[in-house]
Protein backbone atom coordinates (compact mmCIF):
# COMPACT_ATOMS: atom_id res chain seq x y z
CA UNK A 1 0.00 0.00 0.00
CA UNK A 2 1.62 3.19 -0.92
CA UNK A 3 1.01 6.09 1.70
CA UNK A 4 -0.16 9.73 -0.50
CA UNK A 5 1.65 12.87 0.23
CA UNK A 6 -0.53 15.69 1.16
CA UNK A 7 -0.01 18.78 -1.31
CA UNK A 8 -0.31 21.06 1.66
CA UNK A 9 2.87 20.10 3.19
CA UNK A 10 4.89 20.31 0.06
CA UNK A 11 8.31 22.36 0.98
CA UNK A 12 7.77 21.33 4.51
CA UNK A 13 10.56 19.47 4.65
CA UNK A 14 13.16 21.27 2.96
CA UNK A 15 15.73 22.97 5.26
CA UNK A 16 15.29 26.41 5.42
CA UNK A 17 17.78 28.78 4.51
CA UNK A 18 20.03 29.35 7.37
CA UNK A 19 18.81 26.92 9.38
CA UNK A 20 21.01 24.62 12.08
CA UNK A 21 21.26 22.53 14.59
CA UNK A 22 18.06 21.62 16.53
CA UNK A 23 15.29 22.87 13.82
CA UNK A 24 17.86 20.46 11.09
CA UNK A 25 17.29 17.77 13.41
CA UNK A 26 13.63 17.64 13.55
CA UNK A 27 13.30 17.70 10.04
CA UNK A 28 15.91 14.57 9.61
CA UNK A 29 13.89 12.61 12.29
CA UNK A 30 10.29 13.47 10.50
CA UNK A 31 11.84 12.13 7.74
CA UNK A 32 13.13 8.91 9.03
CA UNK A 33 9.95 8.88 11.46
CA UNK A 34 7.73 8.76 7.71
CA UNK A 35 10.75 6.14 6.08
CA UNK A 36 9.86 4.09 9.19
CA UNK A 37 6.02 3.96 8.55
CA UNK A 38 6.60 3.36 4.98
CA UNK A 39 8.80 0.15 5.88
CA UNK A 40 5.91 -0.69 8.15
CA UNK A 41 3.11 -0.98 5.41
CA UNK A 42 5.30 -2.39 2.84
CA UNK A 43 6.27 -4.86 5.16
CA UNK A 44 2.59 -5.84 5.79
CA UNK A 45 1.97 -6.18 2.11
CA UNK A 46 4.87 -8.23 1.71
CA UNK A 47 3.63 -10.71 4.81
CA UNK A 48 -0.07 -10.40 3.47
CA UNK A 49 1.47 -11.60 -0.04
CA UNK A 50 2.85 -14.43 1.48
CA UNK A 51 0.13 -15.29 3.66
CA UNK A 52 -1.60 -15.27 0.54
CA UNK A 53 0.86 -17.85 -1.08
CA UNK A 54 0.65 -20.03 2.27
CA UNK A 55 4.61 -19.11 3.19
CA UNK A 56 3.35 -17.07 6.21
CA UNK A 57 0.93 -17.84 9.02
CA UNK A 58 -1.61 -15.54 10.15
CA UNK A 59 -0.69 -14.68 13.32
CA UNK A 60 2.36 -13.11 12.02
CA UNK A 61 0.26 -11.20 9.14
CA UNK A 62 -2.14 -9.74 11.95
CA UNK A 63 0.73 -8.45 13.51
CA UNK A 64 2.54 -6.66 10.80
CA UNK A 65 -1.08 -4.98 9.97
CA UNK A 66 -1.35 -3.84 13.26
CA UNK A 67 2.30 -2.48 13.72
CA UNK A 68 1.56 -1.07 10.26
CA UNK A 69 -1.90 0.40 10.89
CA UNK A 70 -0.67 2.03 14.55
CA UNK A 71 2.00 3.73 13.16
CA UNK A 72 -0.19 5.05 10.31
CA UNK A 73 -2.30 6.74 12.69
CA UNK A 74 0.27 7.95 15.04
CA UNK A 75 2.01 9.51 11.87
CA UNK A 76 -1.42 10.76 11.08
CA UNK A 77 -2.13 12.41 14.32
CA UNK A 78 1.47 13.90 14.74
CA UNK A 79 0.80 15.10 10.86
CA UNK A 80 -2.69 16.66 12.11
CA UNK A 81 -0.80 18.52 14.80
CA UNK A 82 1.90 19.73 12.84
CA UNK A 83 -0.91 21.46 10.32
CA UNK A 84 -2.77 22.97 13.27
CA UNK A 85 0.29 24.58 14.54
CA UNK A 86 1.31 26.16 11.53
CA UNK A 87 -2.02 27.18 10.79
CA UNK A 88 -1.88 28.51 13.92
CA UNK A 89 1.11 30.60 13.63
CA UNK A 90 0.20 32.22 10.20
CA UNK A 91 -3.05 33.51 12.27
CA UNK A 92 -0.53 35.20 14.60
CA UNK A 93 -0.44 39.12 13.83
CA UNK A 94 3.16 40.55 12.46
Amino acid sequence: MKVGFDPRAEGLFEPLKGQKGSQADFVKALKEAIEKVNQLQLEADRAVEELSLGRADLHETVLAIEKADISFRLMMQIRNKLIKAYEEVMKMPL
